[in-house]
């Protein structure tokens, strides 16, 4: 019985690996005031400023992280379209150290696309025309422009790039 649920378990484990979907997660709201935790979490996923955008993969622990700050980002399902103009339009180069000083440590901070090292975000502009009616202080169901937006995300993007 312990064998058949370890084995259960390594094919889910096999599964995620294999995943290729992806999340953009957009930061549309400040850090000015927010609670410690969201702060951190917000910084692990590299958002540091508004209307930046990174795309990370569709994991159990990048949701948990994602939904934690939720009252803060927006997100969805990004398309390969999507992402590939996101890249040729906002990547920027990796100007940062490749190894440390001794040629020890080996820092994989950035983003590998033909041949080229770029920051794994992506700065944005504000969207034209605006975001949604209710504003950027609710939730995407009520109107808003916060939270979970499925594939409605590609069209935010494009009218940011």
């Amino acid at each position: 019985m312990e064998t058949s649920k370890v084995k259960t378990q390594n094919k889910s484990q096999t599964k995620d690996k294999d995943n290729k979907e992806k999340i953009a997660v957009i930061l549309i709201r400040g850090r000015i005031g927010i609670r410690k935790d969201i702060k951190s979490t917000l910084k692990m996923l590299r958002l540091n400023k508004k209307n930046v955008c990174v795309v990370v993969n569709k994991t159990p622990d990048m949701l948990g992280m994602i939904i934690k700050c939720k009252d803060y980002v927006t997100f969805g399902e990004i398309d390969d379209e999507t992402h590939k103009l996101l890249i040729e339009k906002r990547g920027k180069e990796y100007k940062g150290r490749l190894k440390d000083s001794r040629g020890k440590i080996k820092y994989n901070k950035f983003l590998e696309y033909n041949g080229k090292k770029l920051n794994p975000y992506f700065r944005l502009n504000p969207p034209k025309g605006g975001f949604e009616r209710k504003g950027t202080k609710n939730s995407y169901n009520r109107g808003g422009a916060l939270g979970y937006r499925g594939n409605k995300i590609n069209d935010l993007i494009k009218k940011m790039i």
